[in-house]
């Protein structure tokens, strides 16, 4: 079974919401980066911000956003603009 699975693929917007195991800020970056690989993805930067972590990450040319806030153990992926990538996203959520 895998460590991650979809809560929701909102289609309007772009995003899929991630249910994940907890996290906290320091331990996010190992998390972060196992679920990059399970969607065989690759980060090509990453931001941290008080309480959020931002990553661009590639999934096979399309570039997409990982966001995680883990005062709330959040993690979703979202489009960089509404309505762009549904047919990546679409099959992301269908690894998961």
């Amino acid at each position: 079974m895998s460590l991650f699975s979809v809560i929701e693929f909102d289609k309007e917007v772009g995003r899929i919401i991630f249910a994940i195991p907890e996290f906290d800020f320091d331990t996010f970056n190992g998390m972060g980066k196992q679920l990059v690989s399970a969607m065989d993805a690759k980060v090509i930067e990453q931001q941290v911000d008080a309480d959020l972590h931002s990553w661009l990450i590639d999934f096979e040319g399309t570039h997409l956003m990982l966001r995680a806030e883990h005062y709330s153990n959040s993690v979703w992926l979202e489009s960089l603009s509404s309505g762009e990538a549904l047919d990546e996203l679409s099959f992301i959520v269908g690894l998961f």
